[in-house]
């Protein structure tokens, strides 16, 4: 019996992937003067943002600094307007809601990133964002928020989900994670999770031998799956 809906955020509920390579690549480039392509970032992709720039970074033989990522954020809210909300996702959400599911968000970005992003969702005043550190959780629809500040291991480590299951007091089995990334769908079934994957970042193939249960091509469409597991 499904009781719990986990999403990924960059690729799954909103756009970002290009926001977030181009802020990256001005980082890179204030600091050292580096040109990389969009493309050096495509093996990075849902590692957290840490690897993302700093993958990239020692491709071209720069040392990683964590000052990379936090200037790269701060380009990332500049620019926020980059960052395209998929089709229906707060609207996939609040379904969810609506079929008596708790929702949580487990990202492997920091929270400031993942606040941007649900700040362009409009996620709206009758779902509260809970954070770890909330003492208050008593709340209709919370809406659970695990970064990749919070943990030690990165996806494809499964610890992220994990702690995003026991966030919401929930056991690991009766969670369905919707992912965009081969790392990220590794990680649900190395959790025990059933998978959604959603083509918006890598093909079919490449999501069905990182062992996706089910594939959809457009975020909303994990909606009948999720209501046939309910």
């Amino acid at each position: 019996m499904l009781k719990l809906v986990i999403f990924d955020m960059d690729g799954v509920l909103v756009d970002s992937e290009a926001a977030i390579r181009q802020a990256s690549i001005d980082s890179l480039k204030e600091s050292f003067g580096l040109e990389p392509k969009h493309s050096d970032f495509k093996e990075f992709t849902g590692m957290g943002d840490d690897k993302f720039i700093g993958g990239v970074a020692e491709k071209y033989g720069k040392s990683y600094d964590v000052q990379l990522k936090n200037r790269a954020y701060e380009i990332y809210e500049e620019k926020k307007d980059r960052v395209k909300v998929f089709p229906n996702a707060k609207k996939l959400i609040q379904n969810c809601y609506n079929i008596g599911l708790s929702c949580a968000v487990a990202s492997a970005s920091d929270f400031i990133k993942v606040k941007i992003n649900l700040d362009r969702i409009k996620v709206g005043k009758s779902i509260k964002i809970i954070r770890n550190e909330d003492k208050n959780r008593k709340t209709k629809r919370p809406l659970f928020v695990i970064t990749g500040s919070e943990v030690k291991n990165k996806k494809p480590d499964p610890e992220i989900f994990l702690k995003a299951a026991e966030a919401a007091g929930i056991s690991p089995e009766y969670a369905i994670v919707i992912e965009d990334a081969v790392s990220g769908v590794k990680a649900a079934k190395a959790a025990g999770m059933t998978c959604i994957a959603v083509t918006t970042s890598f093909s079919r193939k490449l999501l069905s031998e990182a062992g996706a249960d089910h594939i959809v091509n457009k975020l909303y469409d994990a909606f009948d799956i999720i209501k046939n597991l309910k």
